[in-house]
């Protein structure tokens, strides 16, 4: 599987397609409504992915976010992106969002290509550091962040709230200077 996967920057274009927006749509609903934890309790609508996307290429095309799509063959297999900070003092800083992968390709690599992607296109954006933050109990996400080379810089104890569960918020950083 390893050669059959093509990633790709998502640009303004693909987020006026109907069939890619409604595939990215289906991957995050079926990963929330399993339990992934990518920032959202109840699955989003179509129309809040459909926002979510169109915001995000219009920063990419600023400099100021990339958006990651990975495909296998016709299927959307993976998607993440980064975005950089607000702030006008954390401006040369981004945080990676909404990484998530289909299930039936995780485990073969998929999600370390897409991190590897988004820390290239960060580079080539001149971002100094990349920041991501993820829920505590998601440990194999924690190991694909530590070998990538993220240190852990914080942690907010039982932060998160789903429901009546509590978990530790994680904040992890690349330097990339």
């Amino acid at each position: 599987m390893e050669n059959s996967i093509v990633l790709s920057v998502v640009d303004i274009g693909n987020t006026e397609d109907l069939s890619f927006v409604k595939r990215a749509a289906q991957l995050y609903q079926e990963l929330v409504s399993k339990g992934a934890a990518i920032g959202w309790v109840d699955p989003p609508s179509t129309e809040e992915v459909t926002c979510l996307l169109r915001e995000l290429a219009i920063a990419s095309d600023k400099g100021n976010a990339c958006l990651i799509a990975a495909w296998v063959g016709s299927d959307l297999a993976g998607i993440g992106c980064w975005r950089r900070y607000n702030r006008p003092t954390h401006r040369p800083h981004a945080d990676i969002e909404k990484v998530a992968v289909d299930p039936r390709y995780q485990g073969h690599g998929l999600g370390r290509r897409l991190m590897n992607h988004l820390i290239s296109a960060a580079v080539d954006a001149g971002i100094e550091v990349l920041t991501i933050d993820f829920r505590g109990d998601n440990e194999r996400a924690a190991k694909l962040y530590k070998s990538l080379g993220f240190i852990e810089y914080g942690r907010l104890p039982r932060f998160v709230a789903v429901g009546t569960a509590r978990y530790d918020k994680m904040f992890y950083a690349l330097d990339l200077r």
